[in-house]
């Protein structure tokens, strides 16, 4: 054989290893975890030394007045959680109450992990945003060039973040939607998106006209994650959050591996709430973590190279404002505007009988955290302490 004939033969083997890669289509639940090396995830930097470090008159002062609010909204110790305010990264005030599990008895610790519910969607859209920041991805970019089965062509990643997207929440269709989902089967996030694209589920509004909280965006935007680093939500949360942050107490919820060995819920009357079909969905809630983990992700968040300029100044934007008033949300975040001048920060959690509260100010450096999981709205009350540390009018539970 000449090597005219050897060059073609091998020029056409090339060529139909290459059709045959490139016909090979991955699917959006086609996820591996080890597809792309370690240090080419965008990873959150912990903070080192914190400043400036404040008084112990200080400390002993303001702690007092958040004891005597701890008292006033949780009477004889009648919260089962945990609750912790800091400056500067520094804790003021840590206080854990109640079980963990009503039946082992088990004590909830500063390393008790609780199920921190909406207040997922806060780390969640970090992790976006660190990918938006790396160039992995872009704020504006319609999802349908990610998620190939995405039906809407209109949506982008930022109206994910910000809830304008239109979608319907997928806890409503899989429930009231006849025919959309047995609820005997345990629902994923990939099923979410192939209903989307098969149901003819529609949108709850046209796209961008209007703030609608919507879980299945949150859902959508942990696929995306997935779909850009090639790894499991579990996997790319670890890796560029939880594990540079020396968050040793968060995990997301994995249900086969976790289900028998999470903090269990209970009613307000103590009752235990079981697993449904919704609890295997992530991205919008299931993670679990403790005040202190969530602390270190305050700070860090809060760094000013946590994003570039330019991207951070867009997180805090309101993105609803179709509607005149004070509430809004960001990306990732609740706010509340008020005409003074003054911004609160924050997100609020629920999920069976956990509830959860985030309060970031980052004028004043502060982080307020609660969580419990035992149904109680007490937890939401927890702004009051705001007060404390600025100009924020809400009712003060903290003087004496």
């Amino acid at each position: 054989m000449n090597y005219f004939k050897k060059t073609n033969i091998l020029q056409i083997l090339v060529l139909s290893l290459v059709l045959n890669s490139c016909g090979k289509n991955e699917t959006d639940s086609d996820i591996k975890d080890s597809e792309l090396p370690e240090n080419v995830l965008p990873k959150m930097r912990s903070l080192t030394n914190e400043e400036p470090k404040l008084s112990e008159s200080y400390v002993r002062s303001t702690r007092q007045k958040i004891a005597h609010f701890y008292n006033k909204n949780w009477p004889g110790n009648s919260a089962n959680g945990a609750f912790l305010v800091a400056k500067n990264g520094q804790i003021i005030f840590e206080k854990y109450d109640g079980l963990a599990n009503l039946s082992k008895k088990d004590s909830i610790t500063p390393t008790t992990p609780l199920h921190i519910a909406s207040v997922s969607k806060v780390l969640t859209a970090a992790a976006v945003l660190k990918l938006v920041n790396a160039n992995r991805l872009k704020l504006d970019q319609k999802v349908n060039t990610i998620l190939k089965e995405f039906p809407f062509p209109e949506v982008t990643v930022r109206m994910l973040l910000n809830h304008r997207s239109g979608l319907r929440n997928y806890a409503y269709f899989t429930d009231r939607d006849d025919g959309v989902w047995d609820r005997h089967n345990r629902l994923t996030n990939q099923d979410i998106l192939t209903l989307l694209a098969t149901k003819n589920i529609g949108l709850e509004s046209r796209t961008n006209t209007r703030f609608a909280y919507c879980n299945t965006n949150y859902a959508m935007l942990a696929l995306i994650i997935e779909k850009i680093t090639k790894k499991s939500y579990k996997t790319a949360m670890t890796e560029m959050i939880f594990k540079p942050l020396g968050m040793k107490d968060t995990f997301v919820f994995d249900y086969e591996k976790d289900k028998d060995r999470i903090v269990p819920s209970y009613k307000a009357n103590r009752v235990e709430i079981g697993k449904d079909y919704l609890d295997e969905v992530y991205g919008d809630k299931n993670i679990y973590s403790t005040v202190r983990d969530l602390l270190k992700f305050d700070r860090a968040r809060s760094r000013k190279d946590f994003l570039e300029p330019a991207l951070a100044k867009q997180v805090h934007v309101g993105y609803s404002n179709e509607r005149e008033g004070e509430k809004n949300y960001g990306l990732g975040i609740r706010m509340i505007n008020w005409k003074t001048g003054q911004n609160f920060y924050f997100h609020n959690g629920w999920w069976h009988g956990n509830t959860s509260a985030y309060i970031t100010l980052p004028k004043e450096q502060v982080t307020i955290i609660a969580l419990s999981n035992k149904m109680n709205k007490s937890t939401y009350n927890v702004k009051k302490v705001a007060p404390l540390f600025g100009d924020y009018p809400f009712e003060t539970d903290t003087d004496e």
